[in-house]
């Protein structure tokens, strides 16, 4: 074979079996999303310097676990074929399925209620004061008691309404509406 021809056969045929590869794939994905599913919420809201690098480490990881040492085009696409194939499974799942829903997609937490701080459910998420007024400066708001409800949704990020934020089903009913 002249010296600068490709060996098609290593390009492209497998060289770890596709069931291998699959399920290899398969169980990887799973187990990394069952554990990011249960870190913080915060931490999947912004993605700080130790972050990317944990990212970039369980890449690395998971990049082994998953490729038993595979050398061929076919393999790597069959590997991003199943991840992304599993990720579009889980959403789908989430969609149809309740309780699959409640796992894929985690409820909100309340951190402010009514001005108040829940400081329970803020040790819970790891937010600080200052994390916390970090964030409601971010909305726009610059003291605790003006907030009605701040929930730290399942992606990580803030909701606040404002005490000065009515709601429009109760202005309808203030008005005499009812649609």
């Amino acid at each position: 074979m002249p010296p600068l021809a490709p060996d098609w056969a290593d390009v492209f045929a497998p060289s770890t079996p596709i069931l291998e590869t699959f399920i290899r794939g398969t169980l990887t994905y799973l187990f990394l999303f069952g554990l990011l599913r249960f870190a913080h919420k915060r931490q999947a809201g912004a993605l700080g310097m130790t972050d990317i690098l944990v990212l970039v480490l369980l890449a690395d990881a998971a990049q082994n676990a998953m490729a038993d040492d595979y050398r061929s085009v076919t393999d790597g696409a069959l590997l991003v074929t199943t991840i992304v194939g599993w990720s579009v499974a889980l959403e789908w799942l989430g969609y149809h399925v309740p309780w699959v829903e409640q796992f894929v997609h985690p409820a909100p937490l309340t951190l402010i209620e009514d001005g108040r701080m829940i400081r329970a459910h803020m040790r819970k998420e790891l937010v600080t004061y200052d994390e916390l007024m970090t964030l409601l400066r971010e909305q726009g708001v610059e003291d605790v008691r003006d907030v009605k409800h701040a929930l730290m949704e399942g992606d990580g990020q803030l909701s606040v309404v404002r005490m000065d934020q009515e709601s429009t089903v109760h202005r309808r009913r203030r008005r005499g509406d009812t649609g």
